[in-house]
């Protein structure tokens, strides 16, 4: 541990803490929100490990080792500490903790472009005119952005939506309204940098008046406006010790950092179980490159995809590693620390892979192409029951064949463990009532 210094943040640090990654909101905006809400908050949180593109479920979570061979998995399955369960070879850490996850093998929907994927599992809603080219947005708020409507105020000084290293894509709060977008965080975007004099301390609180009232200046609906009295408050949970903290990466452990992994998604779920503990009530963890050196790491595993030569096994054989530490740690964590009824992680992503593997002329190039039909999401913690694989699919992994879920049921469970009734209604902007889900139960093995 180290000892506490006074008035951590940098210059740049308050710029982007300010200024929400280009394009965001502001503290003041986030908090305004949240006091005229006036709901009560919550002790419990959610991390969600976006696995964006889309994970092939059989080179991870639900291998089929005796399909055919334009089928089966491209690597082997390995036995994890709980009988019957398999997982991929590439993933011997998670293999060891088993017993602290739950796979749900059986989720499904019919969306099958990027964009409309993303809106169907992160809001419930089918896209009205689905869009193949992947540019679509949401009508609807996604999960997180209900939380921070509805979990209110400013859950011990942390913003209750948090997103590492940036947002999910595709979706935005509509009716809810722009105050309830994710705080945009960046892995390590309270990093401390040295202290602010009282001289100094005072030109930053200055400047971030300047920036809300140009920010407020460019609004001219006005929505984004916030008090002064917010912009102070902005400002003293900028400057709050304990929040600092929280976004402290120097004040972890240097074993428990290195577990997790020097590279950007160990960084993020480390930084996602601060939020969480310091009460962010939903964090989203993005993995799309883990590392600066890694280029096409992405799960969206076409054959040629991106410039991408050869076979895609290369990239999952990249990819994995990074994947296997960074949520290993995290599971591994949320249980050490005693979190593991507080805090729910799940990992996912908007779909899985086609089962057959496809060839690409003239390149010589494999890969899985889009597959909502079928997918895999990893579940731990929350206070659910662990140890078991929820669900099946049939033998070349196309298809449930044994209690089939959807993304509205997985919601659903999130929305339990967050304490939200999922069947209330919002009002959309024509003031007609748009229920949170409209049809879904939570995942009963898990319960």
């Amino acid at each position: 541990m180290h000892a506490r210094r006074s008035l951590p943040i940098s210059r740049r640090r308050l710029l982007q803490a300010g200024s929400l990654a280009l394009g965001g909101l502001s503290l003041s905006d986030v908090l305004a929100a949240q006091h005229a809400s006036g709901v009560a908050n919550s002790d419990r949180a959610v991390i969600l490990v976006w696995l964006y593109g889309g994970p092939t479920q059989l080179e991870t979570y639900d291998l089929k080792p005796l399909a055919p061979t334009e089928y089966r998995s491209l690597f082997s399955p390995i036995a994890t500490n709980v009988p019957g369960i398999d997982i991929c070879e590439l993933l011997p850490l998670q293999a060891k903790l088993a017993d602290k996850f739950a796979l749900v093998r059986s989720l499904h929907h019919k969306m099958s472009s990027h964009s409309d994927g993303h809106i169907e599992v992160l809001t419930g809603k089918t896209p009205t005119r689905p869009d193949p080219s992947s540019t679509s947005v949401s009508e609807h708020p996604d999960f997180g952005m209900v939380a921070s409507k509805l979990l209110g105020a400013e859950r011990r000084g942390m913003p209750p939506y948090v997103a590492l290293p940036h947002p999910v894509l595709y979706t935005r709060p509509a009716y809810l309204g722009v105050e309830h977008k994710p705080f945009v965080g960046g892995a390590d975007a309270f990093q401390r940098s040295g202290g602010l004099s009282d001289e100094r301390l005072a030109d930053r609180r200055k400047l971030t008046r300047q920036f809300d009232r140009f920010q407020a200046g460019l609004d001219l609906g006005g929505s984004m406006g916030a008090s002064e009295t917010f912009r102070e408050m902005a400002f003293d949970m900028l400057v709050n010790p304990r929040i600092a903290e929280a976004f402290d990466f120097e004040r972890e452990d240097p074993a428990v950092a290195e577990r997790y992994g020097r590279h950007r998604w160990g960084r993020s779920c480390l930084q996602a179980r601060r939020l969480a503990e310091a009460g962010a009530a939903v964090t989203t963890v993005v993995f799309n490159t883990p590392d600066d050196g890694e280029q096409f790491t992405n799960w969206d595993d076409h054959g040629a995809n991106a410039g991408r030569p050869g076979h895609f096994a290369n990239y999952v054989r990249v990819r994995l590693p990074y994947m296997d530490q960074a949520l290993s740690a995290l599971i591994e964590d949320i249980y050490a620390r005693g979190l593991d009824r507080r805090v729910m992680v799940i990992a996912m992503g908007e779909f899985g892979r086609t089962p057959r593997i496809s060839y690409y002329a003239p390149k010589d190039a494999h890969g899985r192409d889009h597959w909502p039909d079928a997918y895999t999401a990893l579940v731990s913690g929350g206070g659910l029951r662990m140890g078991q694989a929820v669900g099946a699919t049939n033998a070349k992994a196309e298809y449930p064949t044994e209690r089939p879920y959807t993304p509205q049921d997985m919601l659903a469970t999130i929305y339990r463990h967050l304490g939200i009734d999922y069947t209330r209604a919002f009002e959309d902007y024509f003031g007609r009532p748009v229920h949170i889900l409209s049809d879904a139960q939570p995942i009963a093995e898990l319960i």
